[in-house]
């Protein structure tokens, strides 16, 4: 017995039940006019009784029992030390006050057509402390005066304890009353469901069928997958478990579900195909397995029993299939008015004819009733049974073979193999029934895509990229054909001329004296060279520097000329770069004052010095500014709604700041687009039509709470265009006190952790209400999307780590700054780079379809994020590729750009694919490419050499490799041993140990190339 109490209704407690319970009286009156109208027909065991007692005592180890399921079928609750008497012209109740006040409500007849002609209901109230003979008179008086008075009917196998049912049955038995058991007869009537009991019963199945199929068949897929040893107990325990979590119970309440028996597991030979068995402890065999379970909803049951076959022989997949076959030949017999053993007999003719060598095998009975009560004993479907099949029935249909062989086992424990099906059936008039555990929820027996000789994850994986391979060549081919011809216009150096005629030439003492005079109107210096005043606008200087040496201050000016290295924002074009340029002026002047002079003739150098650093500076800023206004597309006016109700949050920081210092502001939603308007009255306006994605990031293990916008083209404020504002605020402290004495049940800490959890809470909810709003007011035109926490990974976008999270159409971190944010459809293909077994980090290189625009690199990305990298790419449909060296992207995209058609005819993007047959002319061209990976150009090295300082010293370790790789040609010649004599004496110079000698020997032999030694010294 399944040692678990029956869970009553709502609002009812074991012992007893509260008046808030409502009682459906028409179904009691329904049902109780069946059970009366089957009594007076005189059918079987109903013609032999002149009274039917009903008494349920209290014993919580009973589950099933008949006396329990009349009530529930009769009041909709279990009503613990109750005494129901049905006479022939009169009802009796015998019962506690509470559960008397509870029946009441089935004595207001009035107005009932379902009451018409059912016996009058007598309610008595037990009394706790006396011996109730009373009543016990009064209802033996009632059981006499009905038909005959000599017998009662009795569910014989419910026997309650305790005192006062054994004073009930004493009573009876001194009365010398004959008690027949009316246990078949009662259940042949509850047997035929109602409309609302079959809405039970089917929700009941679809909670089993969604606990099997979405845990306990991927679980068990799981432990095949990973080789796990698991006890049958344990998964078993582990279903039980499952049916705590809300998501595997179709939206139902789980305190109206439970298991109608503990899951029975078995597998590895051992096979028992009986509901009475118990999930033993050994630990699951693949072979075949089985599993039953049932799971029971507002007290209607529901079975089901599925067979996993892992790797199964031919010979188990033909007896799977022609037991489904026989499956399919009982449900065609069970129609309305069969006799039950004819649908048996049926079917084991059938097993007969088809395969004999099976009868022995098949399972002794094929089903049974089910409804409130697990096991209907009286209609099981067998040999014997002479009971009719009625519409409204619903059965579990339940077949199997036992004890075969599976000659091809390789294990001893995998050589006894059963198979068993369940589902649930409901007996229509005729032709096929409707089942409740359909097919749908059968053919999933065989694990089709997870036994091991067929396809696995990785193999579905590699076959769909093949296919985004061929596609994407395909398209990437066709674009940059429709693009050819669309040359870019670059942008020439804009010539900056000093004065366009003489007449603006300033008449100022300094330039007449042969000073250095700096024009801020032109923003020019004014030089003197070979004693002529020549104007140099600002523009083409470089830098100045100055130094005093002894006596004399040197002032040191650099100009822009062709050839030189140029700032990186800075273009490289000269409207006439043939024409003579002076690259550099060094101008001398005396520290020591002459007896007359009013000053330090070095002083006009300091003053000149400082004025062109001014001039220099604020021509810079005006610059830099005009740079960012360049491309900025004039978006539309915000349409201000003046409705107070606007969706608003209030107390938001902006990311980029307006000004030095954050500020706070609100955030508010108007007609076509969003406004911030600070503290100060700095004003903020996104339109809705230029937001590419609205991200919502939430502060589920964060920090921040962030509303993050990413725009189609750039916006203006505080001076500089951005592509990323975003709208956040604190949920927590950011900074701890490591000073502050900690303590685990400090209650200020507790406390401010509840408050903290209060108010993530309640900003959650705050956000999650303007969003709401939002896109209702723009009618799901802007949609924000959530970041998928789950599928997130570590990695360096920029300079620090961060946890990179996808969302449905873009990957993205918004919670440190400055943001990242990828457009999934603007992705061309992902390389992995440094993909090696003895690295724990890997780099994505992220190439995008527009081939100029520069790749994206996300650094030290942990190893075992590969593969849920690759499997989320997949289901996106973009390719990806690996590598186990790093690329030189820019030369990559340059040749590309360069040369689309000879890329892609020489199979374009799968040369970083490693199992692909490139031509020889593909591996050449690669090749190169790949040399120049360690190698940073020269233009590069001119253009960083600025910000030398900050870069890895990488050069040395490269330039050690190529001349590792390339042996001079004066050392092509030398043989080994003039080599190693070599070697040594370059090791005696520099003071090598003796026994380090030998390693190296060995080391040369094996792999160093001749030039290693020689330089070693």
């Amino acid at each position: 017995v399944y040692n678990k109490r029956a869970k009553p209704g709502p609002g009812v407690c074991n012992r007893g039940l509260t008046m808030a319970v409502n009682l459906d009286k028409e179904a009691y009156y329904r049902r109780i006019k069946r059970l009366y109208g089957n009594w007076k027909k005189g059918e079987d065991e109903f013609g032999k009784v002149d009274a039917i007692v009903v008494s349920v005592g209290v014993d919580e180890e009973i589950v099933y029992a008949k006396s329990t399921a009349i009530q529930t079928w009769l009041f909709g609750y279990e009503l613990t030390d109750t005494i129901m008497v049905f006479c022939d012209t009169k009802i009796i109740f015998l019962a506690s006050k509470k559960k008397v006040d509870f029946l009441k409500q089935l004595t207001v007849t009035k107005g009932n057509e379902n009451a018409n002609g059912l016996p009058p209901i007598t309610l008595l109230t037990r009394e706790k402390n006396e011996s109730n003979k009373a009543n016990f008179d009064k209802m033996i008086e009632a059981i006499r005066g009905s038909k005959e008075g000599k017998t009662v009917g009795v569910f014989s196998k419910d026997k309650f304890p305790g005192e006062y049912m054994k004073s009930w049955n004493d009573t009876i038995t001194a009365e010398g009353l004959e008690k027949v058991d009316i246990s078949a007869v009662v259940a042949y009537t509850m047997a035929v469901k109602e409309d609302g009991e079959l809405g039970l019963m089917k929700k009941a199945a679809a909670i089993t069928s969604e606990v099997y199929s979405k845990f306990f068949k991927e679980r068990v897929m799981e432990i095949v997958d990973a080789d796990e040893k698991v006890r049958h107990s344990k998964l078993a325990e582990s279903v039980e478990k499952a049916i705590e979590e809300k998501k595997y119970l179709c939206g139902a309440d789980p305190s109206t579900v439970e298991m109608c028996y503990p899951p029975i597991i078995q597998s590895g030979g051992n096979y028992s195909l009986k509901f009475s068995v118990v999930s033993d402890k050994n630990h699951m065999q693949f072979g075949a397995i089985t599993c039953a379970m049932g799971i029971r909803y507002k007290s209607y049951c529901s079975n089901l029993v599925r067979t996993l076959m892992v790797d199964p022989s031919q010979e188990m997949q033909d007896n799977y299939n022609f037991l489904l076959q026989v499956e399919e030949e009982l449900l065609k017999e069970l129609k309305h008015g069969v006799k039950i053993c004819d649908a048996y007999n049926a079917v084991l003719e059938y097993v007969k004819k088809e395969k004999s060598d099976l009868v022995p095998k098949l399972t002794k009975n094929l089903g049974f009733a089910m409804g409130i009560e697990f096991r209907e004993g009286a209609l099981v479907l067998n040999t014997k049974n002479q009971y009719k099949l009625k519409k409204g029935m619903v059965l579990s249909i339940s077949l199997g073979f036992a004890d075969l062989v599976n000659k091809d086992a390789k294990k001893e424990e995998q050589k006894k193999y059963a198979f068993m099906l369940r589902h649930l059936d409901e007996e229509e008039d005729g032709d096929d029934a409707e089942e409740l555990l359909g097919k749908g929820a059968r053919s999933a027996a065989l694990l089709a895509d997870r036994t091991r000789n067929e396809m696995t994850a990785e193999e579905k994986r590699r076959a769909h990229q093949k296919e985004l391979a061929n596609h994407l060549n395909e398209e990437a081919k066709r674009r940059l054909t429709e693009q050819k011809g669309e040359q870019q216009i670059q942008k020439a150096r804009k010539s900056n001329v000093s004065y366009k005629n003489i007449s603006q030439m300033p008449r100022e003492k300094d330039i007449r004296d042969m000073k250095i005079f700096i024009d801020k109107k032109y923003e020019t210096v004014v030089m003197p060279v070979f004693g002529i005043a020549t104007p140099f606008h600002i523009a083409t200087i470089k830098n100045i520097s100055m130094s005093v040496e002894g006596d004399y201050t040197y002032l040191r000016i650099n100009f822009y000329v062709p050839g030189s290295s140029l700032g990186r924002q800075e273009g490289n074009i000269f409207p006439n770069p043939d024409a003579t340029f002076v690259k550099e002026i060094t101008y001398r002047a005396s520290n020591l004052k002459a007896p007359g002079d009013t000053s330090v003739p070095s002083t006009n150098l300091q003053n000149a010095f400082r004025i062109i650093k001014e001039v220099q500076k604020r021509y810079k800023t005006r610059e830099a500014e005009e740079k960012e206004k360049e491309g900025i597309v004039k978006q539309d006016s915000l349409v201000i709604n003046l409705n107070r109700s606007n969706p608003k949050l209030k107390d938001l920081y902006i990311r980029p700041n307006i000004a030095q210092k954050r500020m706070q502001g609100s955030l508010e939603a108007h007609t076509n687009g969003f406004r911030f308007t600070s503290v100060r009255g700095d004003k903020v306006d996104i339109l809705y039509n230029n937001i590419k994605h609205a991200i919502f990031q939430p502060c589920d293990g964060e920090m921040i709470i962030v509303l993050h916008f990413h725009l189609k083209n750039a916006i203006m404020f505080g001076k500089r265009r951005h592509t990323d504002v975003q709208f956040y605020t604190e949920v927590g402290e950011i900074t701890t006190d490591l000073g502050k004495h900690q303590h685990m049940h400090d209650r200020d800490d507790l406390y401010a952790e509840q408050m903290e959890r209060e108010m993530r809470h309640k900003l959650k909810s705050a956000f999650k209400n303007f969003i709401e709003k939002v896109e209702t007011l723009t009618k799901e035109e802007l949609e924000f999307e959530v970041p998928f926490r789950d599928l997130g990974f570590q990695g360096a976008p920029y300079r620090s780590t961060c946890l990179l999270q996808p969302t449905s159409s873009s990957l993205v971190n918004v919670t440190e700054w400055p943001p990242f944010v990828v457009t999934l459809d603007e992705v061309e293909l992902v390389h992995f780079e440094r993909v090696q077994f003895h690295l724990k980090n890997f780099d994505v290189v992220i190439i995008y379809k527009d081939y100029n625009k520069k790749v994206t690199m996300i650094n030290a990305v942990p190893v075992n994020s590969l593969d849920p990298i690759k499997e989320w790419l997949n289901s996106c449909d973009i390719k990806y590729t690996e590598g186990v060296q790093s690329l030189n992207w820019t030369k990559i995209m340059k040749t590309i750009v360069d040369d689309p058609e000879g890329f892609f005819e020489q199979g374009g993007w799968s040369f970083l694919d490693p199992e692909s047959e490139g031509s020889g002319a593909e591996e050449d061209s690669e090749s190169e490419i790949e040399d120049e990976t360690f190698n940073p150009s020269a233009d590069e090295e001119e253009e960083e050499e600025e910000d030398s300082d900050e870069d890895y010293s990488s050069e040395t370790e490269d330039s050690d490799y190529s001349g590792e790789s390339l042996g001079s040609e004066e050392e092509s010649g030398k043989d080994w041993d003039e080599l190693e004599e070599e070697a040594r004496k370059a090791d005696r110079e520099s003071h090598y140990e003796d026994e380090d000698t030998s390693n190296r020997k060995r080391k040369s032999r094996s792999a160093a190339p001749p030039s290693k030694k020689k330089r070693r010294s």
